[in-house]
């Protein structure tokens, strides 16, 4: 007899795990409490003059999705994605021109001495990084739980200590000499919060956010906006037989019955399940099951996040002021820093987390989501550009730092040759992130990217040896939100393992 399982939460890892499980042979329920699944890869609407236009709402770009997730869930097949082969260009606050960070690494190299005076081994960087970013992906594919040991076996104690156990201020002094190679080769580690660059763990971030296959750890666009992905999955698994409840409430879980009492337009039903998943937020799960003493214990990690987003909308195509040999330069991505070292990136990020000020300037990423749009042959009515920006504080929403927008769209426009042309923004901080998607502490990985939140301590199991993706004790309740190895981002790769590591449970108790 085929066993129930009930997916809480709607976003990317609970649509994938569903598909996989599914295909597993499993009864699957999916109930999401808001109206349309997705998490925060949604979208929304908003018109300017007259005229609407869709936009990303959260997640905006494609990055860490390893392929075969992206080929066996079914969504490639109705897809067209794009991903910019333009040098990215980065800039700090005395630069009159950008360095180009080139994909090809002797052109870099010699960038890199010419621009930045860096003296260090970059070639020996990128061997060493793809030799983690495949074991990393191999890792994925084969849904096997993050280990040291495995690691040291794999890569050798040498590079696990450097890239995986240590420091990410360890690394970058291992290999290159100039400060702003090594702002720029570490800004991910305080992509979603603000980690400490020395701390121990910290390293593996570097690698993790280059492990995605679709572009070949490289990041993209999906036509239409990010979100066709949720859609795709969506159609596909409503196709395969799962059960799809939205605007669901969830009233009580007794997992003694096994059974989850919910409330959808006012009418009332009981689900029996045999297990029970949650690709939400981590705090969500112990809330709903009444179990608050594991609340309490996971109440202490760190959730803090310091990213923010602004979305400009420009009625005519962005015209930028450094021209470009390459072709298509307007879609090429785009950084600005605002720390002249690392000693003023730490420190902005340290106050950020202590919430000394509303903003402390570090680096806006940008996305020409418009152009890249236009490449792809999606014409919308107005272009697009996306500023992601570091660090925040987690005190105020977005309608109270009018000053704070119009200061960073100051310094964007210094790059822009038309920016009368912009004739909209829409801005979210950190508190607003908790707000829109209930992202603990507006986390956009859910959970901070620390030593101790990192590889293979990246969990919610009290006893990873009874399953990596388990929740507490749990025999039959799995967590792989966000919060759970790898991290967040729209790849769904911890739904993808946590489903495997379940079947694989089901069948040992069937043999």
């Amino acid at each position: 007899m085929k066993k129930n399982i009930i997916i809480i939460g709607g976003g990317i890892n609970g649509l994938v795990a569903a598909n996989y499980l599914c295909k597993f042979g499993f009864n699957v329920s999916v109930i999401e409490k808001k109206s349309g699944f997705g998490g925060a890869c949604t979208f929304q609407t908003k018109t300017i003059n007259g005229e609407k236009i869709d936009y990303a709402q959260g997640a905006t770009v494609l990055g860490m999705m390893p392929n075969f997730i992206f080929k066996e869930t079914g969504i490639s097949k109705n897809l067209e994605i794009f991903s910019p082969n333009h040098p990215k260009l980065v800039y700090f606050t005395d630069s009159k021109k950008s360095t180009k960070i080139y994909q090809d690494h002797k052109k870099l190299n010699f960038e890199l001495k010419e621009k930045w005076g860096e003296k260090g081994d970059l070639e020996k960087f990128r061997i060493d990084e793809q030799k983690v970013i495949n074991f990393i992906r191999k890792g994925y594919k084969k849904a096997k739980s993050p280990s040291i040991s495995e690691a040291e076996k794999v890569l050798g104690k040498t590079i696990t200590n450097l890239w995986i156990k240590g420091s990410a201020k360890n690394l970058l002094d291992h290999y290159f000499t100039s400060e702003r190679t090594k702002m720029y080769m570490g800004m991910t580690c305080i992509e979603s919060g603000s980690s400490s660059i020395h701390n121990d763990g910290t390293a593996f971030t570097i690698p993790l956010m280059d492990s995605g296959s679709v572009f070949d750890g490289y990041w993209g666009y999906v036509k239409g906006g990010i979100w066709k992905i949720i859609d795709e999955l969506y159609k596909i698994n409503k196709k395969n037989g799962v059960k799809l409840y939205e605007s669901t409430k969830i009233d009580s879980i007794d997992n003694k019955m096994k059974t989850v009492s919910i409330e959808k337009n006012n009418i009332k039903s009981v689900l029996n399940y045999n297990y029970l998943i949650f690709a939400t937020d981590p705090l969500t799960p112990a809330k709903l099951l009444n179990n608050q003493k594991f609340l309490k214990s996971i109440e202490k990690r760190d959730y803090l996040g310091t990213s923010g987003k602004i979305t400009a909308f420009f009625k005519k195509p962005v015209i930028w002021k450094e021209s470009s040999n390459y072709k298509n330069s307007d879609t090429a991505f785009r950084f600005v820093f605002s720390n002249r070292n690392l000693n003023e990136f730490e420190e902005s990020s340290h106050k950020s987390s202590k919430g000394l000020n509303d903003y402390n300037p570090c680096y806006i990423q940008v996305y020409a989501e418009g152009a890249a749009q236009r490449l792809m042959e999606n014409n919308e009515s107005f272009d697009k550009l996306i500023f992601f920006i570091k660090n925040f504080s987690h005190n105020k929403k977005a309608d109270e730092l009018n000053k704070i927008k119009d200061q960073i769209m100051s310094t964007m426009f210094k790059f822009i040759k038309n920016p009368e042309d912009c004739v909209g923004t829409e801005f979210l901080t950190p508190k607003d992130l908790t707000e829109v998607f209930y992202f603990p502490q507006g986390n956009i990985d859910h959970m901070a990217l620390n030593h101790d939140q990192n590889f293979e301590n990246r969990h919610f199991s009290n006893n990873t040896e009874n399953g990596f993706y388990s929740y507490a004790d749990y025999n039959n309740i799995f967590y792989c939100g966000a919060g759970a190895y790898p991290c967040g981002s729209v790849a769904g790769t911890a739904g993808y393992m946590c489903s495997v590591q379940l079947k694989n449970k089901q069948k040992t108790l069937e043999n």
